[in-house]
């Protein structure tokens, strides 16, 4: 299935329903009075969380959603019967923005959950409601309003516990391969991947994260050369990025300090905090290397680098030194969630 993270829709809440005008009449009661009944309210129109979807391409096809409109109220003072919500399903991460307006609505980030797009229209009155001492028989009535309609920018980010970041062919897909039971598209050219994939990776029966394999990033992606400017809003929904270079670029023009420096200049230049966020340098591909250079040459890239973080030497075609980094990875993350946890009871007890 092609992989859409962005879509642009049409939403129309329903109308309410008018009131009704009408009298009561029955056998021997000459003047019974109004009893037109109130319309019914609109439907409203929902965007719902669902695990089951992780792409925005349902939205390419149908671009305009309309929820039911109110009836209209009838005599006896019978209310008309009110139009049903329309619920759209949509992928967890998904951002909803007011395209006219550039209005934050919200965003859905677990199952089930709903977000409310498109207020329904309010019910109208009927003559009943109209009725008083000195108007017995009224004849007034209120039309119900219209719903509320709104063009809606739907822009979807990845949630994964973990994001791959570097360089066309650095091997990521190659890695997600190796350690989960993704499989990406792997070759010996430059993107390669040309969309996200989800992975989960399991460190043992009970433990597990889910990891992101997001195209490569080139010079110059946060102003949209290349792919990686369409995909670099995925990776600010990783607690951790692992950050992989190929101590042998595919480029023969472009050694592994360059080709990490690259990267880490790009998410510096889109914002967002990622460049905030914990990165574990990945040197892959060390079956390539002297197992006697594998050390010096590697200590070279972390000192030309200057970086403090843990550092992983793997090679994913291999699978050497995968499971280290798995284990590192899922101890990692279970560090935080604990900390977080504990963050919580503070603020609750605050």
């Amino acid at each position: 299935m092609k992989f859409v993270d962005e879509a642009h829709i049409r939403v129309e809440a329903g109308n309410g329903g008018k009131g009704h005008v009408s009298f009561r009449r029955e056998k021997y009661i000459p003047f019974g009075g109004p009893d037109g009944g109130d319309g019914g309210d609109g439907g409203g129109v929902y965007l719902e969380g669902s695990e089951a979807l992780n792409t925005l391409i349902d939205m390419r096809y149908q671009r305009t959603y309309r929820a039911e409109h109110g009836q209209r109220g009838m005599s006896r003072n019978c209310t008309g019967k009110g139009g049903n919500d329309l619920i759209i399903k949509v992928p967890l991460g998904t951002i909803v923005y007011d395209q006219e307006t550039d209005e934050y609505i919200g965003e859905v980030t677990t199952d089930g959950k709903k977000l409310l797009v498109a207020t329904a229209g309010f019910h109208g009155l009927g003559n009943t409601r109209y009725k008083s001492s000195t108007n017995r028989a009224p004849r007034q009535f209120s039309p119900g309003s219209e719903g509320e309609h709104r063009s809606l920018q739907l822009e979807l980010k990845v949630l994964a516990d973990v994001g791959t970041l570097g360089l066309p062919n650095a091997g990521k897909s190659s890695l997600i391969r190796a350690i989960s039971a993704a499989q990406p598209k792997v070759a010996d050219y430059p993107f390669t991947t040309l969309h996200p994939s989800l992975g989960v990776v399991r460190a043992d029966a009970l433990r597990s994260f889910v990891i992101a394999d997001i195209p490569g990033i080139i010079e110059g992606a946060a102003e949209g050369a290349g792919l990686g400017n369409l995909f670099l809003r995925h990776l600010s929904r990783n607690n951790l990025l692992l950050h992989v270079v190929d101590v042998e670029p595919y480029e023969t023009n472009t050694d592994p300090v360059s080709a990490a420096r690259s990267a880490i200049k790009e998410i510096e230049k889109w914002g967002d905090g990622l460049a905030s966020k914990p990165r574990w340098l990945v040197l892959n591909k060390i079956d390539r290397l002297q197992e006697e250079d594998v050390d010096s040459y590697c200590q070279m890239i972390v000192d030309e680098l200057g970086w403090t973080g843990p550092v992983f030497r793997i090679s994913a075609l291999k699978k050497q030194g995968t499971q280290a980094l798995v284990h590192a990875v899922m101890d990692y993350l279970e560090e935080q969630n604990e900390l977080n946890a504990a963050d919580d009871i503070i603020v609750e007890e605050d």
